[in-house]
């Protein structure tokens, strides 16, 4: 691969990004088509059932992109969906190279849309720049591969890891600048799921409002087309339906039981029930449920005891801690309650990138493996 591979397909990479906040559940998709050394088209994935990137670039090209290559943040799809295979459009259009940054993870694509092309005498090259195709679909990818959809944990603490005073009191640790973050971490995630705990001390919403989200006009009128899916997990029912968090717009509550469904249904939401052990919720169950609706990242933003459940079953892919530059003390609560005894058990992790936000700052860190 030469360096203006390298170069293209970054462009491809920059292209697939402004989708962050819109295909779901589609993965985010960017495409070049450069002719002799010259950019003739561009596009990216917009939202699910629309034209793939492959297209939009296509379309810009026109004529030109015959011979050119086509650079594609994820292999071109071959199958028949909601819109034609893009590796046929490529084909179609002449094209005479496609240089693809990862294969798709889909089984229904997976090689058969680099194949597709190579049938049609088209030259064929993939891995430029695969790992910062695959950090931009983690929730696709995992999906894909695992049938879970990938799970990201949103925890803001002071800096002596308290989340919330003993009486429950926690708005705000954090500053302004640090909830905006919190916005888009919202936006781009097919699901919101939270706790009885969260919902009843925080009054909590969890929706993506549009006087935090700071983003620039097209990519904020994007992110506020739809809500991301919001799921409480309620084993006994706490939370009445006159809370906030109802009158927000519809939500999943998942249960013990499905006793009172009519009653959910009645007020425009469902109830799900994934009876677990000891009377709580089956949270893997859970994630399984969600990846069968097609939901590819999850945002979990909850109190400890659910937090350090999802902790306690190695089910959390990502930590996005938020960390303000104070004290609680120690009576106030902690992170998570994840009871350990001995320091061989402590839960490692890897510091992925720890920034400034505001007055506070952010880490993300993933279990070590």
């Amino acid at each position: 691969m030469s360096a203006n591979d390298h170069l293209w397909m970054a462009r491809a990479l920059q292209l697939a990004r402004k989708g962050l906040y819109s295909t779901h559940p589609n993965p985010r998709v960017g495409c070049v088509i450069v002719k002799d050394g010259e950019l003739v088209g561009e596009g990216w994935h917009v939202r699910a059932g629309e034209p793939h990137a492959e297209v939009h670039a296509l379309r810009q090209a026109g004529e030109r992109a015959a011979g050119a290559t086509a650079y594609v943040t994820l292999e071109p799809c071959s199958h028949h969906g909601r819109t034609p295979p893009c590796a046929e459009a490529l084909a179609k259009a002449g094209v005479g190279r496609v240089v693809a940054a990862m294969q798709d993870p889909n089984p229904q694509v997976a090689g058969r849309g680099l194949e597709l092309l190579r049938s049609s005498g088209i030259e064929v090259a993939s891995g430029v720049l695969e790992s910062e195709a695959r950090a931009l679909n983690p929730g696709f990818i995992k999906r894909m591969e695992t049938g879970l959809p990938y799970l990201r944990a949103k925890l803001a603490m002071s800096l002596d890891g308290r989340t919330a005073m003993a009486s429950g009191e926690s708005q705000w640790i954090t500053g302004p600048d640090a909830r905006a973050e919190v916005q888009h971490l919202r936006a781009q995630s097919s699901v919101v799921l939270t706790g009885a705990d969260t919902v009843l001390m925080d009054n909590a919403r969890l929706t993506v409002r549009a006087a935090e989200l700071r983003l620039d006009d097209e990519l904020s009128a994007l992110a506020l087309q739809w809500q991301p899916l919001r799921v409480l997990v309620d084993g006994r029912l706490r939370v009445p339906l006159d809370a906030p968090f109802f009158s927000a717009g519809p939500a999943l509550v998942v249960s013990n039981s499905e006793d009172q469904a009519a009653r959910y249904q009645s007020a425009g939401h469902e109830l799900l029930a994934l009876p677990g052990e000891a009377g709580r919720v089956d949270l893997r169950r859970l994630l399984h449920e969600l990846a069968k609706r097609d939901v590819n990242e999850v945002l979990l933003e909850a109190g400890p005891r659910l937090a350090g459940a999802f902790a306690a079953l190695g089910l959390i892919d990502e930590y996005q801690l938020f960390v303000a530059a104070k004290f609680l003390g120690s009576s106030a609560r902690p992170l998570l309650d994840l009871p350990l005894d001995r320091m061989s058990e402590a839960r490692e992790l890897q510091i992925k990138d720890i920034r400034a936000v505001g007055d506070d700052w952010k880490i993300t860190a993933t279990p070590s493996v």
